[in-house]
């Protein structure tokens, strides 16, 4: 067993979702770091290296950070089931996921009936049949896992024809698509995951709302160093957006003496270059600007734009200009998710710098290879986020984790106010 040193753990997390398309949970997504050579990403002890990540995620990296007010979902195998490790996790922030390799036993049943005496949510992950020995296991867990990409519609059918009635919430994973999302929301899925709401199926012609051009609009005025009034009186058409303004800019500027007031107040005390950026992410809130909890594409988003922002700044120190293009890149990445327009077509009513352009819709330049490497951390293949690493010497695994969890933490308070 290779001892801790040698273990870079690094987390990631993905959303899960409700019916209403909430956030409901995050899956945390365990790897080990990169080998000193090879390019692929061995784990040298699964056992190890999630304990390992469980531990930083409960303790050094602090739940508030990692988590938020959510549940994290751990994958559990045999080893880590029966291991004193786990049932120091808070209850109300953990749910295990027995994985398929875990056997029904008796000695696993009974294991599970303690834990869900303690209050953990459990999980049972990537079953179609149900068996005999099953059913006692069936009977504790809250919570049925069914990867969707392994069956076509008429098995994913009676598949979960047979799990509805033992009266478990259903959990839809691998959902990429809105097709696949509508399919198992119709069948009766509570919980989804999957990144749908990153990769749409484009809807052609679908027009922006009132809400939303305005920001284009407002964005605009930025990218152009509009007057400050100018900027005012278009905020002062959606009354709205400029609550939602004043609530985001107040979740991050507990630094500031006093609190954000008022549209002029904001501009002159932020500058033009935070304004941008609430602005961007204004993008992704109610524009009725009604009291919710943070929207799982907007915590997706910020988090992608400020990760973005810590590793340019990592390649091109002392360069504001090109860590702002990053955190605009990281933001709009995910706009086709959200408006349904194809990413040429936005940008296009935007204007943003080339390279910025270049990122966006094929990759290109420095901040395109950032974007990959950032949407390589929401992947759960290791091998992804390790071909994707490749191409930045200036970053290694520890310090990516490390801007994650900076990056997941500022996301996190977003939208909730300061005292």
């Amino acid at each position: 067993m290779p001892n801790n040193e040698q273990l870079e753990v690094f987390l990631g997390r993905q959303p899960i979702l409700d019916r209403n398309q909430q956030l409901f949970a995050y899956k945390l997504l365990f790897r080990d770091g990169p080998l000193a050579t090879g390019n692929r990403a061995d784990i040298l002890d699964p056992t190890q290296a999630t304990a390992t990540v469980i531990a930083n995620t409960f303790t050094e990296l602090a739940t508030n950070n990692a988590l938020g007010p959510y549940r994290g979902f751990i994958s559990i195998d045999h080893e880590l089931l029966f291991s004193d490790l786990i049932e120091a996790l808070p209850p109300q922030l953990a749910a295990f996921e027995i994985l398929d390799t875990v056997a029904p036993t008796t000695e696993v049943v009974a294991r599970c009936q303690q834990l869900h005496e303690h209050g953990f949510t459990l999980v049972i992950d990537d079953i179609e049949d149900i068996s005999a020995d099953y059913l006692p296991l069936l009977a504790l867990v809250d919570i049925i896992k069914v990867d969707i990409m392994k069956m076509d519609a008429d098995r994913l059918r009676v598949v979960v024809a047979q799990f509805i009635p033992f009266g478990k919430k259903l959990l839809a994973e691998k959902v990429e698509t809105i097709e696949q999302f509508s399919l198992c929301h119709s069948l009766g899925f509570d919980l989804f995951q999957g990144y749908f709401f990153a990769r749409p199926t484009i809807i052609v012609g679908k027009k922006l709302n009132p809400s939303q051009l305005s920001l284009i609009r407002l964005l605009g005025l930025i990218l152009e160093d509009a007057e400050t009034d100018a900027i005012e009186n278009a905020f002062k058409l959606e009354p709205g957006l400029t609550v939602n303004m004043l609530r985001l800019t107040n979740s991050v500027s507990c630094s500031l003496a006093t609190k954000i007031t008022s549209l002029r107040h904001a501009i002159t005390i932020l500058g033009r270059r935070q304004l941008q950026r609430w602005l961007q992410l204004l993008i992704y809130t109610d524009p009725k600007g009604a009291t919710q909890d943070t929207p799982p594409l907007l915590q997706l988003a910020a988090t992608r734009g400020r990760l973005m922002e810590l590793l340019a700044d990592r390649e091109h120190a002392r360069n504001r200009e090109f860590s702002d293009q990053a955190f605009m890149v990281g933001i709009i990445s995910l706009m086709p998710a959200l408006i349904g327009m194809a990413m040429e077509d936005i940008v296009e009513q935007l204007p943003v710098a080339l390279r910025v352009k270049q990122a966006l819709t094929g990759y290109g330049g420095a901040h395109g290879q950032l974007l990959r490497l950032v949407e390589a951390t929401e992947q759960t293949d290791p091998v992804v986020l390790e071909e994707a690493l490749h191409g930045h010497p200036a970053i290694n695994m520890d310090f990516l984790g490390n801007c994650l969890t900076q990056a997941l933490s500022w996301a996190n308070h977003l939208g909730q106010e300061q005292a």
